[in-house]
């Protein structure tokens, strides 16, 4: 009696934990919503999950509960005896189960017994189906889609909305059919209803009668599952069509109908056997569904497909792959792409370049990885700071449309010493980051670094835009709460030899000054500390969720999110953008997209995150998608139209690459919108092949091109622009055939084009252009040069650079010592036409490409006399400061930068050694 208490209290104590727990987490989130304003988003998920739970938990306890309490009722009792002519002897041997039962039973009421097996598997069913609270809200929000499928004729927000959830529907039944079915069998088993260890073996009955009822019922939620699968066809995939085909329906379809009343049939034959209490019926019936769904649904069309099909695939499929390219285009938008024709001549000259300086003044010099690396370096300041990723950007300053890279920096705890790493340091001082670094795409100083715009701590600017509150609470780094308004100061940045301390002044943060919200965050932490400190007083706040991405996911679930969140400098203060999507699996006759598995993405959302305060604000950026409009409908106050964005930050938002990279994956094959072409593959596509720097010195790997931002004036276009773009090479081809740009400035934003070139013409792809650099003698052996002298050379990405109806190949290239990590920009290698040069700058190296193009010199001679001697002078200046800095690296023991230096020094010397005039 004692142990069986024991028991009961451990089970007690352990549900108690459980619940407290969830009632725990369930608070700090409630807290955490109220803090930032969007109390109603949390009451909305809380009630769709909380509703759902209780529906599915009380509907399938009591199914089980009356399928058990059946059971319990009708089974035979222990202690009666069993007529000879049944199944059952009074003798039978009593299995191990039935012991254990038989021991229990003295001591806990049967049917406590069998309520008890019901509440935990309604508490495991409950906790199954929790996860499609997602799916009931958009079925009971759903606005119509405006298009029909082409089969069924049903508006496709059918397939977006309803049929998910009735998919969800349909598997929830036919778990309550599983676990009733497994509870009632556990029952007659016990109580010997069901013999199957020793002859002779059997079912009684009451098990006979139960089983059938439950078969029924299974063969008729089965019957719906057939019907349901009629719309499933819309999503397969044979290889040649994705969605319905010719086989799907002029075999399968009328399959699954036959399945529909063969099941129903099936379902009626077992009810009866209520009556005659044999299974056999039920058996027989079970095997006639299953063997027909097998044999029928799955061998027949694949003989089918085999011998009729295939032999007259194009002209049978003809109207199928029709669909699949016109819904595929829909579902990704790719019809909204332009189609404009791209000369490629060779008509680039000085007056060309001239006429379209903002696309050359913007030609990005500087990678991302090279760029870290120096940013690094140069502008960490402290080991505990760090550059996590890299964004480009533009911005008008000084009169003019500037490409820009630029770096938060953000303070990472983890990298102080470890024994610096308390948990003073870790939550209450070290709470922040501090400005951002910004730097030019092109330019770069004497040395081969960057110029910056914004630098140091606190942010100077140079140039830039100015920073009047530098502060990063919010930002890219692993989450890790913060703990502010607390009797210690927080770390603010290091001035010389002593610290700079601050106060957070911000909007966010949740009260944790009274004893209960600190035991509360102690529990939800796991962390004693915050309960037991003495920093914190009756003002302190706790931030939560302080990575930007996990603070976005938080707010709205529903949403997918852009992998690249980017830091915009807007109005004296930072914030971080991010792109968020709408997607969807169940888009019909869509090709799903590789690596995900969806068929239907929108860029509905742009969110912008103030990286001091914390605050989120969700602006929708495609009114019309339907995915979006059913989101607002579920959270009314959640999402604000792009017009309430301020309208600095308006100028700053961009075509996103995750969704520009989807769309032209599935543009290289869905730019084929003739069926023969399709099915032929005739025109396919691929992104360009391009060589990267390997991990071993020297090697370099191939890897496909990635797409780039860059500014430039579109063919026909009046002004230069930010665009996202990325070139195209048929399949198996190198030379180039297209070239893909998404506009991302106002009023042309979201726009995307394709400029295709002339079938009839060969234009050298990104991998014949390297082909030719690595064969360039003078090229190759100035980096065999530099590779042997101590240093290493790192090949930057080239960059297609469209101007006018040209195409111009920059690729930059970096030199830093074998040992070192700060990459210095020494050469920029241009080819055009026929003709590949490497100068140390752009200028030069465009010089050098067209100076048959350049306008004459003066004529007379007094000017030439005097521009030939002021030249003279300068590179007699430039070239005594590379001598100057030869010096200072050989006596510093850099050979890579000496090596260097006298390669710089040596075409300014051959140049003041040929006569006046001579160039």
């Amino acid at each position: 009696m004692r142990g069986k208490y024991l028991a009961i209290l451990v089970a007690i104590i352990v549900l108690g934990l459980i619940v407290l727990g969830r009632a725990g987490n369930t608070l700090v989130d409630w807290l955490w919503f109220s803090s930032i304003g969007y109390e109603g988003v949390f009451w909305t998920i809380f009630t769709a999950r909380t509703g759902l739970f209780l529906v599915v938990f009380a509907v399938s306890t009591g199914a089980f509960w009356l399928s058990g309490g059946l059971a319990l009722r009708f089974a035979r009792q222990p202690h009666a005896a069993t007529p000879a002519h049944t199944a059952f002897s009074p003798r039978m041997s009593q299995t191990s189960l039935q012991l254990l039962a038989g021991y229990v039973s003295p001591h806990v009421p049967s049917r406590l017994l069998v309520a008890g097996a019901a509440v935990l598997l309604g508490l495991l069913t409950a906790s199954i189906e929790l996860s499609n609270w997602e799916v009931v809200l958009r079925f009971l929000h759903q606005v119509p889609f405006g298009a029909s499928d082409p089969v069924f004729g049903k508006d496709i927000g059918f397939y977006l909305f309803s049929l998910p959830a009735y998919i969800a529907l349909k598997n929830w039944l036919l778990l309550l059919l599983f676990f009733s079915a497994a509870l009632a069998g556990g029952v007659y088993w016990v109580q010997g209803d069901i013999e199957l260890d020793k002859p002779p073996r059997g079912l009684s009955p009451a098990a006979l009668t139960h089983g059938s009822v439950l078969l029924g019922l299974y063969f008729a939620v089965k019957a719906w599952s057939y019907g349901l699968d009629r719309f499933l066809l819309l999503y397969s995939d044979n290889g040649v069509v994705v969605g319905a085909g010719y086989t799907d329906l002029h075999v399968r379809l009328p399959i699954l109908w036959f399945l529909v009343g063969l099941a129903v049939l099936c379902a009626i034959a077992t009810w009866a056997n209520v009556r005659w209490r044999t299974w056999r019926l039920p058996a027989a019936a079970v095997v006639l569904l299953f063997a027909s769904s097998i044999v029928i649904s799955g061998l027949f069309p694949a003989l089918f497909n085999r011998f009729y099909v295939k032999p007259s695939e194009l002209q049978l499929e003809t109207a199928y792959i029709e669909r699949n390219i016109a819904l595929t285009r829909q579902a990704y938008n790719l019809r909204q792409i332009a189609v404009k024709p791209f000369p490629a001549e060779e008509g680039l000259s000085f007056a060309t370049l001239e006429a379209n300086r903002p696309t050359v003044d913007n030609i990005r010099l500087w990678d991302v990885q090279p760029l870290m690396s120096t940013y690094a370096q140069l502008q960490e300041i402290r080991t505990y700071y760090k550059f996590i990723d890299m964004d480009i950007d533009r911005y008008r300053l000084d009169g003019a449309y500037q490409q820009v890279m630029l770096s938060a920096r953000e303070l990472d705890p983890a990298l102080l010493q470890s024994n610096a790493q308390t948990w003073v340091n870790l939550h209450l001082l070290f709470t922040h980051g501090n400005g951002v670094v910004m730097s030019p795409v092109t330019r770069k100083s004497s040395e081969g670094l960057p110029l910056f715009y914004l630098e140091d701590i606190p942010p100077v600017a140079t140039g830039g835009p100015a920073i009047g509150e530098p502060r990063l609470y919010f930002g890219q780094a692993e989450e890790r709460y913060a703990i502010v308004k607390g009797s210690t100061p927080e770390f603010d940045y290091p001035k010389g030899k002593d610290n700079v301390y601050a106060a957070y002044d911000g909007a966010d943060g949740v009260a944790i000054g009274g004893a209960a919200r600190r035991g509360l965050f102690s529990w939800y932490y796991g962390d004693p500390n915050i309960l037991l400190t003495e920093y914190i007083t009756g003002e302190s706040r706790i931030l939560l969720h302080r990575n930007i991405q996990d603070r976005v996911r938080t707010i709205a679930p529903v949403l997918r999110l852009d992998h690249d969140p980017y830091i915009v400098v807007s109005g004296g203060r930072l914030f971080w953008m991010q792109d968020a999507y709408t997607t969807s699996d169940w888009f019909p006759y869509a090709q799903p997209q590789s690596s995900g598995g969806l068929n239907y993405i929108r860029n509905s959302v742009k969110v912008v995150i103030d990286a001091y305060n914390g605050s989120v604000n969700f602006y929708v950026s495609d009114p019309d998608d339907p995915l979006i409009q059913t989101y607002q409908r579920i959270f009314p106050r959640l999402f604000k139209p792009l017009s309430a964005m301020p309208a600095d930050l308006q100028q700053h938002i961009r075509y996103p690459e995750d969704l520009f990279l989807v769309q032209a994956q599935l543009y290289r094959t869905y730019h084929m919108d003739t069926a023969e072409v399709f099915y032929n593959r005739e025109d396919l596509w691929q992104f360009p092949r391009q060589p990267v720097d390997s991990e071993v010195l020297g090697g370099r790997d191939v890897a496909r091109m990635a797409p780039y931002y860059m500014i430039m004036r579109l063919p026909g276009e009046a002004r230069a622009e930010f665009v996202l773009m990325l070139p195209m090479v048929p399949s198996q081809r190198e030379n180039m055939i297209a070239w893909l740009a998404a506009r991302c400035d106002p009023p042309d934003y979201g726009k995307v084009v394709v400029y295709e070139f002339p079938k009839d013409k060969q234009v050298f792809g990104p991998f014949q252009i390297e082909a030719r650099i690595q064969q360039n003698t003078d090229i190759s052996q100035q980096i065999s040069l530099w590779n042997q002298m101590g240093s290493r050379v790192i090949r930057g990405h080239l960059l297609v650079v469209p101007i006018e109806n040209s195409i111009l190949y920059v690729s930059p290239l970096y030199l830093r010592a074998a040992t070192g990590q700060l990459p210095e920009l020494k050469r920029v290698i241009a080819a055009y036409g026929g003709r590949v040069v490497m100068e140390e700058t752009l200028g030069a190296a465009l010089a050098a490409l067209f100076k048959d193009t350049a306008p004459p010199r003066a004529r007379p001679a007094e000017a030439g006399a005097a521009t030939s001697a002021g030249q003279a002078d300068a590179r007699a200046r430039e070239a005594l400061a590379h001598y100057d800095r030869a010096i200072e690296h050989l006596k510093a023991g850099d050979f890579g930068g000496f090596g260097a230096e006298l390669d710089a020094l040596r075409p300014l010397l051959e140049t003041l050694g040929r006569p006046n005039g001579e160039h």
